[in-house]
């Protein structure tokens, strides 16, 4: 405090902590995102970003399972503003990690994050225009207390499935098995497999990730699944992006290289929804030949669903196939009829002997960190609301979330979201509006699944999950092409999102001024 400051100052500046235009909730991809447009595109709006853990990264910060890596290219799962520079195409979840934070510093982020913040329940107030954050703090020291905030909009950036706990099903005598249980999602740091005996439970693409590295060292690997998924090889290293970056300047190489990258995940991803029975026999026929006898390809390689059913799992390098041709690893496709002191027991009669049981068995899908939602008293039922452009909800003032795409980068859906968030808050300083909410139009409706995947875990959580319509804006498009045209250049004001003045005008805080007006043309 210096000897000018005033008691009104310090007030004044306490009130500004607490009393927001935007608050971002995660500090992950997604955060990053949404916090480098507002700052680019809407400056002087006052934003923080709130991160219930005491560390920036999201799952890149959280997953800590031998062989974490990124399930799509870095050069389209990287940000379009800060390119990727390693030569690594699939990288490993410490590079992604220091990627990330190196582009917090390197963009000023760092004090906009309030760590050990995790937003409990948001209401929204129609009368002042809006949210109210009550919010549980964890400090360093571990102490706790609980704080208010308010703001302008809520931007929700905080992923799609819960942080404290995955998917984690119980069977019969696990109480008698004499080794190691874990889960991916909590990877004890201590954990020692060197010469043991290992069994991964899932196929999935953690499961696919953990099967080849932990093979390394570990005496034998076994993969146990109830029913296959496609893998897909690919270089793990992108070779026209090595060459592009030696013959352009680098700005120019990334931008290629995205494009291409785009185009080639689409294109593929339209091939399999068109001609799911030739790809079938291509991905099918693909992996029985890298495979080469270690592995019964109609048994263990032959999945019961068409490509993009569910998502593929990637191999950099084919290294799960390369950890079956060398013995030290095998699948087994079978169901666990119960655990044994010695390993478990499948319901063919098998038992698999086992010192580390890792149960790669899904995440617990969940929106919104789990907070709870209120608009003017009334609790907000997701399930009961419809998706608008794959980021608002029905009925629900001031508010966007990120559910990136399930056949291509988060980061593509994130920075369109952030993007776009940032034209509706340009067009209501713009037009003098202080509420934004997508209605329905008459005739409209939305009765199909917002998410149209198989996988388990989004199966679990189907109830609970919003709709889609049967046209735009009300479709979950997966298509980073068509989002692209609809939510760069599409009309903010299109006739399904309203923007209204709040019904009470007295007791609405003061709005920013000055630079925080609209600093482009939002229509």
């Amino acid at each position: 405090m210096t000897a000018n400051t005033t008691v009104s100052d310090i007030a004044s500046a306490s009130r500004a902590r607490k009393d927001l235009d935007v608050i971002i909730v995660g500090a992950g991809l997604s955060g990053i995102a949404a916090a480098h447009y507002l700052r680019e595109r809407c400056p002087g709006t006052r934003f923080a970003m709130l991160e219930a853990r005491q560390s920036l990264g999201g799952t890149w910060d959280l997953f800590r399972y031998p062989g974490v890596r990124s399930d799509s290219d870095m050069y389209t799962l990287g940000f379009s503003f800060r390119p990727w520079a390693s030569d690594q195409a699939i990288a490993d979840g410490g590079k992604i990690l220091d990627y990330l934070k190196e582009t917090v510093h390197a963009e000023g982020l760092d004090e906009a994050i309030r760590y050990g913040h995790k937003v409990s329940e948001a209401h929204w107030d129609s009368g002042i225009a809006r949210w109210t954050l009550d919010v549980e703090r964890t400090h360093e020291d571990g102490r706790s207390d609980t704080e208010t905030l308010t703001c302008r909009f809520l931007f929700m950036c905080s992923g799609y499935y819960a942080y404290d706990a995955g998917h984690a099903p119980t069977w019969p005598g696990m109480e008698t098995f004499g080794g190691t249980v874990v889960h991916p999602q909590h990877w004890p740091a201590d954990l020692d497999y060197r010469d043991k005996r290992v069994v991964i439970i899932g196929s999935g693409a953690t499961a696919v990730t953990l099967l080849p590295s932990m093979a390394t060292s570990a005496s034998h690997v076994t993969m146990l699944q109830r029913s296959p998924s496609y893998i897909l090889s690919m270089p793990q290293r992108d070779g026209v992006a090595e060459r592009l970056r030696k013959w352009l300047p680098a700005g120019v190489a990334h931008r290629l290289v995205r494009t291409k990258n785009v185009l080639i995940t689409l294109g593929f991803y339209n091939a399999a929804r068109r001609w799911p029975n030739a790809i079938r026999r291509v991905l099918i026929r693909r992996a029985a030949q890298q495979a080469q006898g270690h592995a019964d390809v109609e048994r263990d390689l032959t999945p019961r669903y068409n490509p993009w059913d569910q998502r593929l799992c990637l191999a950099p390098n084919g290294d799960i196939f390369k950890a079956l041709r060398s013995g030290r690893a095998d699948i087994v496709t079978d169901e666990i009829s119960a655990f044994t002191p010695a390993g478990l027991a499948l319901k063919s009669g098998k038992t698999l002997d086992a010192d580390i049981v890792v149960t790669a068995t899904g995440l617990r899908v969940q929106l919104m960190g789990g907070a709870r939602l209120r608009v003017d008293g009334q609790p907000v039922t997701l399930s009961d609301t419809v998706a608008y452009k794959g980021m608002m909800y029905s009925g629900v003032p001031n508010l966007a979330s990120v559910f990136g795409y399930t056949n291509a980068s988060w980061t593509l859906k994130a920075e369109l979201i952030a993007q776009y968030v940032c034209r509706l808050i340009n067009h209501m300083n713009a037009h003098d509006a202080d509420t934004c909410v997508p209605y329905l139009r008459e005739g409209e409706h939305g009765e199909l699944p917002a998410i149209g995947l198989t996988s388990g875990y989004i199966q679990r959580a189907a109830g609970t999950l919003p709709r889609q319509g049967g046209r735009k804006p009300w479709v979950f498009y997966q298509n980073y092409l068509r989002d692209l045209r609809l939510m760069r250049w599409g009309s903010v004001d299109d006739g399904a999102m309203r923007f209204e003045r709040r019904a009470t005008q007295a007791a609405q805080p003061p709005r920013a001024t000055g630079d925080a007006a609209p600093c482009y043309d939002a229509s």
